[in-house]
């Protein structure tokens, strides 16, 4: 997770805006792809990825992985065959580059915004909408995430319907990582903000509607990032880790991240039935993302997550940040959460099978850089690693990629099967020689025997960040 400052800014020398993460420009439909293996036949529905893909090319600074428009790339699967489309989330700040053929905004550190001149008196002075993060669906809604500002509604063949208020009841928005109830069809959300209220959370009802919020969180006193949450049959919890927003700093050329290790972390569990705020406290430790949490009888949370030893955004120098798969069970009651290192191995993105959401869960795929291709960058990934974090020992199967770069994984189940292992893993990958990328799928019993299907993408697919796979039975 890399910075590049404002002085003097060219990104030619961005390493995240150039090889494998570059940005694509051209908008492709195929209709039929090419498949090496054969593509299970219940695999039925559309697995799609979002990530950051500037429309031109950036101004003044960029900070990755925030930074950037939002590109979301799709294959339809059915009957053994895929087809493939991509398209920008078309926000109103792309189409007004789009009618000048440039970048009109600068990267969030340099705050750069045009004048009324370039763009119009309603656009003049904001700051650009980023829906490059993620993607979900629910009720029914195509929502690409921004990291925390309001989502974007896409039609199913990814055309931008335009910005998702839901219903006006969160027009601030919401961050990139809400968790769905599957008991329950809830969306749980959360979303931060540079003025009071600095964090509020909210619940969806299972039409889309508001249910619940924005509810302001007591005792966050001054903006502070947040990039994942988890959830529990009780509680929402956000991890509040010292990392600190100083729009001063950065508006006088300094670090808009403010990283302060000497507050340490705080994990806040939020009832969702609205009553008083329950905190935890330990030692300084970043999170980019969770795994999942559930509740124990005996009242306290287990979570578990990737686990940095610091946050490197906006400060690509000093000791390299260390990184672990966790468990940690929070003690409401004592103030307290013990943390057990699970693996130190070099990790991130991880999945479950998303039907396990606020309960028990088997099976954690991660991405995994495994130290045997020297010139990855922060971010890329060689190896799939399954862990079986429910059994003695933790036990792991892994996936080497060779010369491919692998990306996200993501669960897709049986139809109609509850078992983790009965389903299949997709990621998308680029291979490093030649920047072809594909799909690739692989058995969900058996995942380190290696795909099973591989799905020829026709463009390259830059490298980062959160996908879904979204059955048609749903």
């Amino acid at each position: 997770m890399t910075a590049y400052g404002t002085g003097r800014f060219d990104p030619a020398r961005v390493a995240h805006l150039s090889g494998r993460f570059a940005p694509v420009t051209e908008e492709v439909d195929e209709v039929s792809l090419a498949v090496e293996g054969e593509l299970p036949g219940d695999l039925d529905g559309v697995y799609l990825r979002n990530g950051p893909n500037p429309r031109f090319t950036p101004i003044g600074s960029f900070l990755y992985p925030i930074d950037g428009d939002g590109m979301l790339h799709g294959v339809w699967i059915e009957g053994g065959r895929a087809r493939y489309r991509n398209r920008f989330v078309r926000t109103p700040a792309v189409l007004a580059e789009e009618r000048a053929g440039r970048a009109l905004w600068g990267g969030i550190e340099s705050m750069i915004t045009p004048d009324e001149r370039e763009v119009g008196p309603e656009l003049a002075r904001t700051f650009r909408d980023l829906p490059d993060i993620n993607v979900v669906r629910h009720a029914g809604r195509l929502l690409a995430l921004a990291e925390a500002a309001c989502p974007f509604r896409m039609t199913p063949d990814l055309e931008t319907a335009g910005r998702e208020t839901f219903g006006g009841a969160l027009p601030a928005g919401i961050t990139a990582h809400p968790k769905t109830d599957p008991a329950t069809g809830e969306m749980a959300v959360f979303c931060y903000a540079l003025e009071p209220p600095y964090l509020t959370w909210s619940l969806i009802a299972p039409d889309g509607t508001g249910a619940r919020g924005p509810v302001p969180v007591d005792g966050v006193d001054e903006p502070m990032m947040i990039h994942d949450m988890a959830l529990t049959g009780r509680y929402l919890v956000l991890v509040l880790a010292p990392v600190f927003f100083a729009p001063g700093a950065a508006m006088s050329g300094g670090s808009l991240i403010d990283w302060r290790p000497e507050a340490g972390t705080r994990v806040l569990l939020i009832p969702r039935d609205g009553s008083p705020v329950r905190e935890v406290a330990d030692d300084a430790f970043w999170l980019w993302h969770t795994v999942n949490a559930h509740d124990e009888d005996d009242g306290t949370v287990v979570l578990e997550y990737v686990q940095w030893s610091r946050l490197s955004l906006g400060d690509p120098g000093g000791e390299p940040a260390r990184s672990a798969l966790v468990r940690a069970v929070l003690d409401p009651a004592a103030g307290r959460m013990r943390r057990t290192v699970l693996d130190d191995a070099r990790v991130e993105f991880p999945r479950i099978d998303d039907r396990r959401t606020g309960t028990r869960h088997g099976r954690v795929a991660v991405a995994w850089d495994s130290g045997r291709s020297p010139d990855l960058l922060p971010g890329e990934f060689d190896a799939l690693r399954w862990y079986d974090t429910g059994a003695p020992g933790v036990p792991s199967r892994t996936w080497h990629a060779g010369d491919l770069s692998v990306g996200e994984p993501a669960f897709a189940p049986s139809p109609g099967r509850a078992d983790e292992d009965r389903g299949h893993w997709l990621a998308f990958a680029t291979d490093r020689g030649d920047d072809t990328s594909w799909l690739l799928v692989f058995p969900a019993g058996e995942p380190e025997s290696g795909p099973v299907a591989r799905v020829r993408i026709p463009v390259r697919v830059p490298l980062g960040l959160h996908g879904n796979w979204l059955p048609s039975e749903e």
